[in-house]
This record gives C-alpha cells, structure tokens and sequence, in this order.
C-alpha cells in the first residue's frame, strides 16, 4: 500500500536557465561569510587571519523570474548584498580545488538580503545567524548561465546601484577565497550535489534598502538582476 502524504508536499523550488525553458532544481543554499577583504574590514574583521566558514539558507529563500520582495518582519536595517551564485551540477565529496570547476554547471547573479540588526545581534551573543540570514525571501537570483554557454567566470566587475547610485562595486578577482577554493573547501566538510547553490560571498558597501528603493545588481558577462523592496506584507 502506497503511503499518503497527511499535508500538501512544498512545490519544488527552481531557478530559470537563461535562453532554455529549462529549470534548475534547488536543493541547498550555502554563503561564503566575509569573502571580499574590505568587506570583512567593514564588518569589523580580519581578512587575512579567518579560513572560510559558511551558513546556509533554506531552498525555499529563493526568489525567481522578475519577482520583488517585501521588507521582511523583525527588522529596522535590512540590508543589499550582492554576489556572484555558483550552481553546482555534479555530486562530489573532498574535491580538489584543481578539480573543482568541472562540478559547476553555472552561473548567476544574487542577492543575499540580511536582516543585519538581527545578525549582528545573534554574532556578537556567539548565536546562529539564521534569523538574520534565513528568513523568507532572503536569496533572490536572476537566471542560471550555463558554463556551456559563457565558460567561467574569475574576473570582472560586481556592482550593485539602488536607485541608480552605486552602492557596491569590486572585482571578483578580490575575492580571498575563489570559486575552485570555496568547492574545496566546502566539499570537506559536505557532498556537494547537483542542485546546490552557492552565494560566494559580497564586497564592502553593504547598506540598508526600504521600500520603495530599486536594486540593480551585476557582474560582468551576466544581465542584471533588478528587484524592488516593497511594503512589509500584512
């Protein structure tokens, strides 16, 4: 006898693939914390001295095809970061940072959104940052760019404007931690599986949005990412 769901099962959570009809299935959100030097300054942090660490978001953060998001509940400083997103195609456990680029599938531009009074809160109490990092449309994404499609991408601009001035802008060649580094290292610690995402970290200039303020996010070889803050949901 085939057993019955008692509630409604989540729909799957997808992301588009740019030029296909095609959707790229969701399975794990992972962020690289502090992984440009004067970000990490910024946040009051020594780059030079932390080995990478990590938080996670849950699938369902994202947000996808043109959709806004609302100023979420709890905060009074809600905050943009802008960051490239790695997709990960190929399962792999302990990968060698030599090896690694052959486990992305693609590329895509996203927005960590963070309650930041909240993080701040819980990291300076010695407390998960999932409150100030996990909550409901916290993670939205423009579409995935198949490796296929545009190769690797290791160097050029990563910029956010918010009501066309520039608020974030960097290179991703700073990051201290690259994208065949961050797969290594993550991949000690987990099996990395198709559908993964990571959010590989964002550069200095991180400030509060409100409702109202329109995003526009970017990295170079891929179409920005606009999404505008609306009103908190009643």
């Amino acid at each position: 006898m085939t057993a019955a769901l008692v509630v409604p099962a989540p729909a799957p959570v997808t992301v588009p693939v740019a030029g296909r009809a095609d959707r790229f299935p969701v399975h794990r959100i992972y962020c690289v914390g502090r992984n440009y030097a004067a970000h990490a300054r910024e946040m009051g942090k020594d780059p030079d001295k932390e080995p990478p660490f990590f938080f996670l978001k849950p699938a369902d953060a994202v947000v996808t095809d043109g959709r806004d998001v609302h100023y979420p509940p709890g905060t009074a400083n809600y905050h943009h970061e802008v960051e490239l997103v790695v997709a990960i195609g190929r399962a792999g456990h302990d990968i060698a940072p030599e090896a690694a680029l052959a486990h992305v599938w693609g590329y895509a531009v996203g927005l960590d959104m963070t309650r930041r009074d909240l993080q701040l809160a819980a990291r300076d109490l010695g407390r998960p940052w999932d409150f100030g990092k996990g909550f409901d449309e916290s993670a939205p994404i423009g579409p995935i760019h198949p490796v296929s499609d545009i190769g690797h991408l290791a160097i050029g601009a990563i910029t956010l404007e918010v009501n066309g001035a520039m608020r974030q802008m960097a290179d991703l060649a700073e990051m201290i931690w690259n994208v065949p580094d961050t797969i290594a290292y993550l991949s000690r610690y987990y099996r990395l599986v198709p559908g993964d995402l990571i959010f590989t970290g964002t550069p200095a200039g991180v400030a509060a949005v409100i409702p109202g303020d329109a995003m526009r996010a970017m990295v170079t070889g891929l179409p920005a990412l606009e999404v505008k803050v609306l009103p908190p949901l009643s």
